[in-house]
């Protein structure tokens, strides 16, 4: 579920500190300074769909722990797969994407025909790994250059 900064910005990973576009500026072109718009067409254009696992939940502020589990909504992946017959990895920005993707959502798909890949977060809050950490696994897991 995108924090407080991208909800008001009405933009995936608008929190200035976050990676994830730092990242994707690395491996795709995407960089922070692009306008939004012309990011979300540089991952389009690799290949790469941006996407919550989580459609609504209730939390307070902007932290994954504080989402309230039973709130949660997910987003209709068996109908988005469904469009998108191609993908074949789905990529989760870290632990709790993956966990709600796992709780919420697989026990709806045949996830087989998948490679699932849990990468470290990208968030400010997730600091046990550095820059060039992040970069790595993520460039490992989307299958892009470094």
């Amino acid at each position: 579920m995108p924090g407080q900064a991208s909800l008001n910005a009405q933009e995936y990973y608008a929190h200035k500190q976050n990676a994830f576009w730092r990242i994707m500026g690395v491996l795709v072109g995407a960089t922070p300074d692009l306008p939004y718009v012309q990011r979300l067409e540089k991952l389009t254009a690799a290949g790469i769909a941006l996407w919550d696992v989580i459609a609504a939940c209730e939390r307070e502020g902007s932290l994954d722990a504080n989402i309230v589990g039973k709130s949660i909504r997910p987003n209709d992946f068996a109908r988005f797969l469904a469009e998108h017959p191609g993908i074949r990895r789905i990529c989760f920005n870290g632990g709790t994407a993956a966990d709600s993707f796992r709780r919420h959502v697989q026990p709806g798909l045949d996830v087989a025909r998948y490679e699932l890949i849990r990468l470290p977060s990208t968030s400010p809050a997730h600091a046990t790994f550095t820059f060039a950490q992040k970069l790595a696994a993520w460039s490992a897991g989307i299958g892009a250059p470094n």
